[in-house]
């Protein structure tokens, strides 16, 4: 009866565990599609900012047709497409900043403001998703999570090569 009851307490505590197990991963998987969906909102943001950018007079034709070729790929590419587009957005924005800051009037001089601002707000975000990616993928590689296929089917979170760049 004793060895019964301790076979019992000792099962259901191992179930309690793997129920928490299970629970922490979901929770942990949950926080990555949340900090990638915030993620995405900024990057969307900063390729509608860098459009408005290059149709406004501040970029020369070229650079302008540049920028806005860069913007639409980062808006519309495919998620395995989208480290090579952000990157490619990146550089625009650089040459483009980095070249025309002196000679921009207040309105130009109000977006780059905002880009700086949204540039910030981007790092912040990438520092945020890519510690729960790795959290995830930590708890992924426990033994009791393989073992019991705690995960389902949700696809192990990655990053992207653009979030290890300097935006």
């Amino acid at each position: 009866m004793k060895t019964t009851l301790a076979i019992a307490l000792i099962l259901l505590s191992f179930l309690w565990y793997l129920s928490y197990l299970a629970t922490r991963l979901d929770r942990l998987h949950h926080r990555v599609e949340t900090s990638w969906a915030n993620l995405d909102g900024l990057l969307q943001r900063r390729a509608a900012i860098a459009l408005e950018i290059a149709h406004s007079e501040f970029a020369d034709p070229a650079s302008s047709l540049l920028l806005t070729s860069a913007a639409y790929q980062a808006r519309e590419a495919r998620i395995q497409d989208r480290s090579a587009a952000e990157t490619a957005l990146s550089g625009a924005l650089a040459l483009l900043v980095i070249d025309g800051q002196s000679h921009a009037n207040a309105a130009e001089q109000s977006l780059l403001e905002q880009l700086t601002a949204l540039t910030a707000k981007i790092r912040i975000a990438i520092a945020i998703h890519t510690d729960a990616v790795s959290s995830t993928q930590m708890v992924r590689k426990k033994i009791a999570i393989r073992t019991f296929r705690l995960a389902g089917t949700a696809p192990l979170p990655v990053t992207y090569e653009f979030e290890s760049d300097a935006l």
